[in-house]
């Protein structure tokens, strides 16, 4: 859920995809460290065990017929298809052939126990004993490997850097699965003398291409000392098949002339959705393949390609979620993690995204009343924030506004377009106060301008909405009902309407897109919470709408080497900022005590106090 870039094409993009609590929290607005040294967790690739006498859950996706059995497995206390699967065929991923040689017997054994059905594996019990694939099946998938190719130049030409790709199966759950190429960039770090560790790097989105970010990594000097490895996830930009939404940039880009909080714009992004989808299914692509747990395993896979012994990982938005992830399936090898903006597996949902923007709005409007002239100025600017959603979305505004290499636009303001502009004003928050009271007093002209902004001219083509929706639809969605999704909403703010509560922050009409997009759930295994004692930074900014500071706080308690940063006025992403840069950059020198000296000297910026309601252009 990044910007990144801002200001530039590939921001608008990133934008779309958008959207990626501990004692001794920072206080709302200001800078902050806490460090956690506990007693060494288990190692992630631990899975969570339930009581003897509960059902546990399994993975859920499509069956592929097993030919044979040459062992068995009696299901014990705790077990999952997931982990059954890892521990005897090689790969967590390749459960669905468990489930298909035992399909009558997993079914007869939840019957047996009270359940209609398995839900496709999701309740194993235990003494249940299990047929295994023969082992020769695990082993006929094409092996992981790497190839050098030239550098692409889509966003430059990229110095002192060699590039190639990884070929991986496209789903390792399938022997007979084609194979997929990911672009990869390794940096040479500007030290004639590098540390023997590389960094990877992971994007966000889901859906960004992280080639894209280089440019960012090396200007903040996260090359400094060590190599990097960049990987363009499967389906982004710079990898094969490509799982770009033409259909659905272009929704965006209509979207501004619409009613944003209205059904009838919902249906319209369902339509892209189903558009996009039907083009790619034709072209042989499967949309289920395209998740978290694939990412992970392409990463782990990555590393002994490259004949890395050890590795750092640098993570940003959805990436944490991937890094998180990844070190609890693959921790080998890993030698310290940095999630900045922390997205969270085991709660990430469209409903959770409420209480980043909370805690955002709040920060933000706390730093207003802590700057004298912007207190006196604007005494009640929170109230008159939620005063004008809920106005708009009884009464929405139209306008028309110039935006650069587009023109004039006509830009329709509502509850819901208000709401999710404060997304975009919280990485340029210095004129919020300012706009929201000229909106107050009859002047969008400042939202609608940046509202429209952030969509158009866009960047069609580029970005991997079908990554975001292959995630969401199959790892976020079907954790949480509708009814705990609108309860979330109405939790954080409980002074707006329902019409506006009803469509999560950056996801609005998720539900009916997922219905288009048509991936199975995955399996509960995914939301497992990240027990490890691999040294962690957790670093965020305290006015991130997207993916809040308290995010960073809820993953290092199960972290017993951690560290957690909050850098005070910062949004979405620290490590471009110099501060965030030099914590992280000490983090991986010293990961057990990072230089965080430069973190209370973090201030928001001062707030710029116009004359009373003045317009754009006044």
């Amino acid at each position: 859920m990044p910007i990144r870039n801002r200001g530039t094409a590939a921001a608008a993009a990133m934008f779309l995809a958008g959207l990626t609590v501990l004692s001794a929290a920072p206080a709302h607005g200001t800078s902050g460290v806490a460090t956690t040294r506990q007693k060494p967790a288990a190692r992630e690739g631990d899975s969570p065990r339930l009581g003897r006498s509960q059902p546990v859950p399994s993975p859920v996706r499509t069956a592929v017929p097993a030919r044979s059995q040459t062992a068995a497995h009696t299901v014990a206390g705790g077990n999952t298809l997931w982990d059954i699967a890892r521990q005897t065929l090689g790969s967590a991923l390749r459960w669905d052939s468990v489930y298909a040689l035992n399909e009558k017997t997993i079914e007869d054994a939840a019957r047996r126990h009270g359940y209609a059905s398995s839900d496709r594996g999701h309740w194993i019990f235990p003494g249940t004993v299990l047929a295994l694939p023969q082992p020769s099946t695990a082993q006929t998938r094409t092996s992981s490997r790497f190839e050098p190719a030239p550098c692409p130049t889509t966003y430059g030409e990229l110095k002192n850097t060699r590039c190639g790709y990884l070929v991986v199966p496209e789903n390792r759950a399938h022997p007979s699965s084609r194979t997929l190429r990911l672009a990869v960039a390794l940096v040479r770090s500007s030290s004639p003398r590098p540390h023997p560790d590389p960094i990877v790097f992971f994007a966000g989105g889901p859906g960004a291409d992280a080639l894209g970010n280089i440019a960012e990594l090396t200007e903040a000097g996260l090359n400094r000392d060590r190599d990097l490895v960049v990987l363009s996830q499967r389906g982004t930009f710079s990898s094969q098949q490509p799982l770009t939404c033409p259909e659905i940039d272009r929704f965006y880009g209509e979207r501004v002339h619409l009613l944003y909080d209205a059904p009838s714009t919902g249906d319209l992004y369902a339509q892209a959705a189903a558009r996009c989808h039907e083009r790619l299914t034709a072209r042989g692509i499967d949309p289920a393949a395209y998740n978290t747990s694939e990412n992970a395993a392409d990463v782990a896979d990555l590393r002994k390609a490259l004949g890395i012994r050890e590795w750092n990982v640098l993570s940003h938005s959805y990436g944490t979620q991937l890094a998180l992830t990844y070190m609890r399936l693959f921790p080998e090898g890993v030698r310290s993690v940095t999630v900045d903006g922390v997205v969270p597996p085991s709660v990430a949902t469209p409903g959770w995204t409420w209480s980043s923007m909370r805690e955002a709005f709040d920060n933000i409007v706390n730093a207003c009343a802590a700057q004298a002239s912007c207190r006196q100025r604007y005494p009640d600017i929170g109230a008159t924030y939620l005063r004008m959603v809920r106005r708009l979305e009884a009464h929405p505004v139209t306008t028309q506004v110039t935006v650069e290499q587009v023109g004039k636009v006509k830009v329709v303001l509502d509850g819901g377009a208000l709401l999710n502009w404060m997304v975009r004003a919280s990485h340029a928050p210095a004129t919020f106060p300012q706009a929201v009271d000229e909106l107050a007093h009859g002047h969008p002209e400042r939202i609608a301008e940046q509202w429209a902004a952030a969509w158009l001219p866009g960047s069609q083509g580029m970005f991997a909405h079908g990554l975001s929706l292959s995630v969401w639809c199959s790892e976020w969605v079907p954790f949480e009902t509708p009814e705990e999704q609108l309860a979330k909403g109405q939790q954080a703010f409980p002074e707006l309407p329902r019409s506006v509560l009803a469509q999560a922050p950056q996801l609005p009409f998720l539900r009916q897109a997922c219905q288009a997009w048509n991936v199975p759930k995955a399996p509960d295994s995914v939301r497992a919470v990240t027990r490890s004692s691999i040294p962690t930074l957790a670093i965020s900014g305290s006015f991130d709408a997207q993916t809040g500071a308290q995010w960073g706080q809820y993953v290092a308690r199960t972290l017993s080497r951690s560290t957690v940063v909050t850098l005070a006025g910062v949004a979405h992403g620290t490590f471009d900022q110099p501060c965030g840069a030099k914590v992280i950059t000490s983090f991986f020198d010293h990961p057990d005590n990072p230089d965080t000296a430069c973190v209370s000297s973090v201030k928001p910026v001062p707030f710029v106090v116009g004359s009373e309601g003045a317009g754009n252009g006044e």
